[in-house]
């Protein structure tokens, strides 16, 4: 049952994240978090604070076309500097997600090693200090075939379901459902970027008001990746 209405809160006035930095300890110290919040934390930061940023050569028009096909296990599409390829974890993205947007010249960010493990230990941290139960989505911009436009998507999650299946439902008009899954966790890193924009520097948001049943103990957002066999176009 989809919720009446949501609260989205962007978290303002977060220091500086840098490696070592704990994340789930910064949140449950700093942030507004209620119980069966999910707290949205886009991947820079995650990634500043697992230490994944790396140097590359800003008068090197080609360092990061190289950046980004080592990070892939696979090249999909070029069209110019744009390379369209499938990373590790699954994802399908522009440049294997490398980052050079707000970070000092001469720096990138690589996408986490395991965007899942990451929401989990922020999730962790916030249960052990504040005794609450919350989702956490570990959010990046993609783009989307066939629709112009950036929106940001679930790279990992945990605590909050990645997909609701409700196939042998009934809709509306009473009529069963055969084919709907709904991306939930998809569609809260979107509402969640709505407040935290590309050049606020809010790098973290609170959905409050979700559904209590899409919280769940084990989640990941890997499940969301569509498996080879049943997709059309890879």
């Amino acid at each position: 049952m989809a919720p009446a209405s949501l609260t989205v809160l962007g978290v303002e006035g977060l220091p500086e994240i840098v490696p070592g930095s704990s994340l789930g300890a910064l949140l449950a110290d700093r942030a507004p978090v209620e119980q069966s919040d999910v707290v949205v934390v886009t991947q820079k930061i995650v990634s500043k604070a697992e230490g994944r940023v790396v140097t590359v050569d800003p008068a090197d028009p080609d360092a990061k076309r190289r950046l980004a096909e080592s990070e892939a296990v696979r090249v999909l599409r070029r069209r110019g500097e744009l390379v369209i390829t499938e990373t590790r974890h699954g994802f399908v993205c522009a440049n294997s997600g490398v980052d050079l947007s707000n970070v000092a010249e001469g720096s990138a960010v690589l996408l986490p090693v395991d965007p899942d493990r990451s929401a989990r230990g922020i999730r962790d941290a916030v249960r052990a200090i504040r005794g609450l139960e919350i989702g956490v989505v570990i959010s990046d911009t993609f783009g989307r075939a066939w629709r112009r436009g950036l929106v940001d998507v679930a790279i990992g999650c945990a605590g909050i379901a990645a997909v609701v299946d409700l196939r042998g439902t009934l809709d509306g008009s009473g009529r069963m459902l055969a084919a709907t899954e709904m991306c939930v966790a998809d569609e809260i890193a979107a509402a969640a970027e709505l407040v935290m924009g590309k050049a606020a520097h809010v790098p973290v948001a609170i959905v409050r008001g979700v559904d209590r049943s899409w919280l769940r103990e084990s989640s990941v957002a890997a499940e969301i990746v569509r498996p080879y066999g049943e997709d059309l176009f890879r």
